[in-house]
C-alpha cells in the first residue's frame, strides 16, 4: 500500500464520504483490520465499519473514485459494493439473501447431522465387517453433499482470506472440516474402523446455528430504516407559472418549486408555507401529539401531514437533504455495535487462528517425531482443530440473549439487538421522552361534564373530522356507548373548527380563542357553549417504574421535544428534571454530554425526533405505539399501556450478563481441559466433536436458567 497522506483540518473539510456494503465482515477482527489498514492508503483519511449493517463508510479525498476504494478493500480481502445514496438507508437485498443462505445451510446441516448420527449409533453399538462398511458408505453419501453445501459460508470466507494472505476464524474451521472429511473418506474406502463424517457435519451445524442467530439479530436492527423514509410523500403537485399543476415524483423535486399540498396529504420535501392557513400533524418530528397550526412563513418538513386545508409551499430541501433523511442518516451512523464482548472477540479473533494452527501443526509434527505414523498424527491434529472450535465460546452470549429475550417477550418487551441486554445492564442514567413514553401519547377528552344531548351532538360533529382532537373526542364518546346525533350541513373551517345544524340549532366544535398551552375544544349548541378539556394522561405505573429504575441504580430525567409547559407539568408530577423543546440534534448533544462524563445513558422515546437519540444512546427502548423508525432504532420495544417493562428489562439484562460471564468461564475451563487431551492423543475426532457439542449444550443449559428471569 502507499504511504498514508497526512490530512490537515483544512483538508478534512473537503473530504467526501463513500459507503460500501461488505458482506465478508465476519467478526470483530475484520472490523479492526478495515479500520486500521484503510487509512494507510494514500488519500483515505478514515474508515468506519458498521458490523450490524455490514457496511463501511470511507472518508477520502474526492480524487479517489469508487474503483480505487473498492480495490483498497479487496486488497485487504474484502469484496465490496458501493451503496448509492438513494439506497443508503434501506435494507439491501444482499443482506437479506445472506440470511436466507445461512438458514438454508443450517437446515441442510441439521438434516444431515440427524441422519448420520442414526447410522453412527449402529457402529458405536458394535456393528462391524460389511455392516459397518455399509453404514460408513451411507454416511459418506449423506455427508459429502451436506458438507459441500452447508460449509460454503466458511469455505468461501476462508478462501478469500487466504487468497489475500490473511487468516480469519473460518480458516481453521474449514481446515478441520475438510481434513476430517478426507480422512473419513479414506477410512471408508480402505475399510477402516473409524469415520468422522458425524463430527464434521455436527461441527458445521453448531457453527451455522450461532452465525444464523447473529444474522437474524443484525437484520432486525436494519429492517425499519427504510420505513422511516417511507413516511415522506411519494410525489407532489407542482404549480407551474401559468397556474397549472402536475404531479412530480419526490425524487425529481427541486428547491424553489412551488407545490400545492392538499388536506390529508404528506409533505414530500421540506419547505416554507407561502399561502394558506392549516394545521399539520408533525408528531413524527417533534413527538407532540397536538396539531401544529401553520400560516405563511411557517417551515414544514417532509413527512408532516397537512390536516385541515390546502396550502402552498415553496420547497427548500428535497430528497436526501430533507430533515427526515438527515434523521435517518444519523440513525444509520449512530447504530454501531458498542458491545464489550465484541471487543473481547476482536482480541480473541486475532489469536484464535494462529494459535489453533500452531497447536495442530505441533501435534502433527510431535507425534510424527515420536513415530506414531502419518495416520495417527493427522487424526490427532484433526482432533485438536475440532476440539478447539469456539462453539461454546460463540454460544456463550447469543444463547443467554435468546433465552432472556424470550422471557422478556412473554412480559411484553421485544429485544431486537443481540448486544442490547449487555448495554442495558451497564446503563446508569435514564432519559425519557414525555409524549407517548411517560404519557400515553394520545389526547383523551374529559366528557364527564356533558349531558346526553351534548354528547350525541359532539360525537356527530367529531366523527366528521380527521383532526386529532376530534378523533380523541369521538373515541372517548364511543367508549361510553354514545349514539351520534344527526348533524346536517357539516363544514370544517381551517384553524376554526366544525360547524353544522342540529334540530334547527347552529352547532359546532370550535377552537378556543385563548387556550394557552392547554388542549381544549368548545362545543357550541345554539347560544350555549361548553369547554371540553383534553389531557395526555401519564401511564398508570410511570411513578412505580421510576422507583424500580432507582432501585437498579438509574437516575432519571425527561428529554422531550414537546413544549415547555406540558413538559414542566409532567416533570412536577413525577419529581424529575426536564429539558423541553429539544431537537434531534439537541437530544444527541445531551447524550454525548453524559457520555463525556463517563455515564451510560438509557434512552426511552417514541417520536421520530427520538430516532437518532435512540440509536446513539448506550441502550434504548421504545413503546409499541412509537413510529416505525423509532421502533427500529431502539434496542427493545414494549407493548401495552404500562411502563414497567423498561425497569424489568434492566433487571433481566443484569441477570443475563451474570449468566454470560459464567458461560465464558466454563468455555475457558473447557479449553484448558480439552486441548491437552487432544494433544496427548486421548481424544479422537469423534470424541472431540462430542466434547465440543457437550460444551455447547452445557452453555445452552446454563442459559436456560434465564427462562424465568422476567417473573
Amino acid at each position: 500500500m502507499n504511504a498514508p497522506t497526512v490530512l490537515s483540518a483544512d483538508d478534512a473539510s473537503t473530504l467526501t464520504t463513500t459507503r460500501f456494503t461488505v458482506p465478508g465482515m465476519k467478526c470483530a477482527g475484520c472490523i479492526g483490520k478495515i479500520e486500521r489498514e484503510l487509512p494507510k492508503v494514500s488519500g483515505i483519511a478514515a474508515a468506519r465499519a458498521n458490523f450490524s449493517a455490514k457496511r463501511v463508510a470511507i472518508q477520502h479525498d474526492p480524487s479517489l473514485g469508487e474503483d480505487a476504494l473498492t480495490a483498497a478493500l479487496l486488497s485487504l480481502g474484502f469484496e465490496a459494493q458501493p451503496v448509492a445514496e438513494a439506497d443508503l438507508l434501506g435494507p439491501l437485498a444482499v443482506e437479506v439473501e445472506e440470511r436466507k443462505r445461512l438458514n438454508r445451510a443450517l437446515g441442510v446441516a441439521g438434516f444431515g447431522m440427524m441422519n448420520i448420527m442414526l447410522l453412527s449409533v449402529s457402529v458405536w453399538s458394535g456393528a462391524d465387517g460389511a455392516t459397518r462398511e455399509l453404514f460408513h458408505w451411507l454416511s459418506a453419501l449423506i455427508a459429502l453433499p451436506v458438507i459441500a453445501y452447508a460449509g460454503r459460508p466458511f469455505f468461501a470466507s476462508a478462501w478469500m482470506a487466504l487468497s489475500h494472505r490473511r487468516t480469519n476464524m473460518d480458516v481453521p474451521i474449514s481446515i478441520g472440516v475438510i481434513l476430517a472429511t478426507c480422512l473419513s473418506l479414506y477410512e471408508t474406502i480402505t475399510g477402516g474402523s473409524h469415520a468422522y463424517f458425524d463430527s464434521a457435519v455436527m461441527l458445521l451445524f453448531f457453527l451455522l446455528a450461532g452465525r444464523a442467530l447473529d444474522a437474524e439479530m443484525r437484520t432486525r436492527t436494519r429492517a425499519g430504516i427504510g420505513a422511516l423514509l417511507g413516511r415522506m410523500g411519494k410525489s407532489a403537485s407542482v404549480i407551474a407559472p401559468d397556474g397549472t399543476t402536475r404531479r412530480i415524483a419526490a425524487k425529481d423535486l427541486e428547491p424553489g418549486m412551488l407545490v400545492l399540498v392538499a388536506a390529508g396529504e404528506a409533505m414530500a420535501a421540506d419547505g416554507e408555507v407561502v399561502e394558506g392557513i392549516s394545521a399539520i400533524d408533525n408528531a413524527m418530528l417533534t413527538g407532540e401529539s397536538a396539531p401544529e397550526p401553520v400560516a405563511p412563513g411557517a417551515v414544514v418538513h417532509a413527512g408532516a401531514i397537512n390536516l385541515s386545508a390546502p396550502i402552498r409551499v415553496t420547497l427548500t430541501r428535497v430528497a436526501e437533504d430533507t430533515a427526515i433523511a438527515e434523521i435517518a442518516r444519523l440513525m444509520d451512523e449512530a447504530g454501531q455495535s458498542r458491545s464489550h464482548y465484541v471487543r473481547i472477540a476482536d482480541r480473541a479473533s486475532r489469536l484464535y487462528a494462529p494459535v489453533v494452527h500452531s497447536l495442530a501443526a505441533l501435534a502433527f509434527a510431535g507425534w510424527m517425531i515420536a513415530g506414531a505414523g502419518w495416520h495417527q498424527s493427522l487424526t490427532i491434529a484433526i482432533a485438536v482443530l475440532i476440539i478447539t472450535c469456539p462453539c461454546a465460546m460463540g454460544l456463550a452470549v447469543p444463547a443467554a440473549q435468546v433465552v432472556a429475550a424470550g422471557a422478556l417477550l412473554r412480559r411484553g418487551l421485544l429485544v431486537k439487538d443481540g448486544s442490547a441486554l449487555e448495554r442495558l445492564a451497564e446503563c446508569d442514567v435514564a432519559l425519557l421522552d414525555k409524549t407517548g413514553t411517560l404519557t400515553l401519547g394520545a389526547p383523551r377528552a374529559d366528557v364527564s361534564a356533558l349531558d346526553s344531548e351534548a354528547r350525541a351532538v359532539a360525537l356527530g360533529l367529531a366523527q366528521a373530522s380527521r383532526h386529532p382532537l376530534s378523533r380523541g373526542l369521538a373515541a372517548a364518546l364511543l367508549r361510553e356507548g354514545v349514539t351520534p346525533a344527526t348533524i346536517t350541513g357539516i363544514a370544517e373551517v381551517s384553524g376554526q373548527g366544525l360547524t353544522g345544524t342540529w334540530q334547527g340549532l347552529a352547532v359546532g366544535l370550535e377552537r378556543p380563542e385563548d387556550a394557552g398551552e392547554a388542549l381544549a375544544t368548545l362545543l357550541r349548541i345554539g347560544a350555549a357553549v361548553q369547554t371540553i378539556p383534553f389531557a395526555d394522561p401519564l401511564r398508570a405505573d410511570a411513578a412505580a417504574t421510576l422507583t424500580a429504575l432507582g432501585r437498579e441504580g438509574l437516575s432519571a430525567s425527561i428529554l422531550s421535544g414537546d413544549r415547555a409547559a406540558p413538559v414542566a407539568a409532567v416533570a412536577d408530577k413525577l419529581g424529575l428534571e426536564a429539558q423541553a423543546e429539544a431537537s434531534p440534534q439537541a437530544k444527541l448533544a445531551a447524550l454525548e454530554a453524559l457520555k463525556a462524563q463517563g455515564r451510560r445513558p438509557l434512552m426511552v422515546g417514541d417520536g421520530l425526533n427520538d430516532g437518532p437519540a435512540l440509536a446513539a444512546a448506550h441502550a434504548s427502548i421504545a413503546p409499541g405505539t412509537a413510529s416505525d423508525a423509532s421502533q427500529q432504532a431502539a434496542d427493545a420495544v414494549f407493548i401495552g399501556e404500562g411502563l414497567m417493562p423498561v425497569a424489568l428489562a434492566v433487571r433481566v439484562a443484569r441477570k443475563t450478563m451474570r449468566i454470560v460471564r459464567e458461560n465464558f468461564a466454563f468455555s475457558i475451563a473447557y479449553n484448558l481441559l480439552a486441548v491437552p487431551l487432544a494433544l496427548t492423543g486421548l481424544a479422537t475426532p469423534l470424541v472431540a466433536a462430542i466434547a465440543m457439542s457437550v460444551s455447547s449444550l452445557v452453555v445452552v443449559a446454563n442459559s436456560l436458567r434465564l427462562a424465568r428471569a422476567a417473573q
